[in-house]
């Protein structure tokens, strides 16, 4: 058998499954979902030059009680729960067991999807939001915490949808109760809290010094919280990996 007869090696499955995340985990109902938020995030913004304050300290407090408690945490639920939490509940996630893909790949792919579709989305529209509200020198220090951010909540909703088939429910109590209720009285939660670590990125590393002084004490900041959201966005992946491996119980609805 020559080399033009021998058939062709398969292709690695790693791009079509980041292929098909992007085509098919978000239909027209979820991207208003994601849309909603992030235009929500630009008017946050400008709502931030209706304060007194001055605009580094208006857009400081405006992005810490609007954009990153609410708009990506919840951009980035609707999109985590796409990729895999409503393959779940729809029955169709057992295919996956049936799939000679390893389960490392097909989670790796589900994660990287939505962290580009995160990327696509609400990066900018967090970077629009500084300039709405007068301080365009922070566009660079708010794309990274998103960017950064976005992909530890990807991993921890990735987590979440196949630990669970009530992903959006237990989603919404991890982000309200768990993070923003004891993240924001317990220093040890919000240590490991995608929300309390996105926000000091921005708030570290921005041009303006009004900001700086709304950081939280004893929580790292900048590059330093940036690792964080890198470990967080590593471990989640390969806890929902170590999870995949057994399937669970066609009517589990835990």
């Amino acid at each position: 058998m020559n080399a033009r007869t021998a058939p062709r090696a398969a292709a690695h499955p790693f791009p079509a499954l980041v292929g098909y995340t992007l085509r098919a985990c978000l239909p027209a109902k979820r991207w208003w979902g994601v849309l909603l938020p992030c235009l929500g995030a630009v008017l946050f913004g400008w709502m931030a030059t209706r304060l007194p304050d001055p605009p580094d300290v208006a857009f400081g407090s405006v992005a810490r009680a609007g954009i990153f408690a609410l708009v990506v945490p919840i951009t980035c639920l609707v999109i985590g729960d796409a990729v895999l939490g409503a393959d779940v509940r729809a029955g169709t996630f057992a295919l996956t067991w049936l799939s000679p893909v390893p389960f490392r790949t097909i989670v790796l792919g589900r994660w990287l999807g939505g962290w580009l579709i995160a990327l696509a989305t609400i990066v900018p529209a967090t970077a629009l939001a500084t300039v709405a509200a007068g301080v365009p020198r922070t566009a660079g220090a708010m794309a990274l915490a998103t960017a950064s951010g976005s992909a530890a909540y990807m991993g921890l909703f990735l987590l979440i949808g196949v630990v669970t088939r009530r992903s959006t429910v237990w989603g919404l109590v991890v982000v309200f109760l768990g993070e923003r209720m004891l993240g924001g009285a317990l220093s040890a939660i919000a240590q490991i809290s995608p929300l309390w670590e996105t926000e000091p990125v921005c708030l570290g590393l921005a041009a303006e010094p009004g900001m700086a002084r709304l950081l939280r004490p004893g929580t790292p900041s900048g590059s330093e919280a940036v690792g964080r959201l890198a470990d967080t966005a590593i471990l989640t992946p390969v806890g929902a990996t170590w999870h995949i491996r057994s399937p669970p119980p066609a009517d589990a609805d835990a």
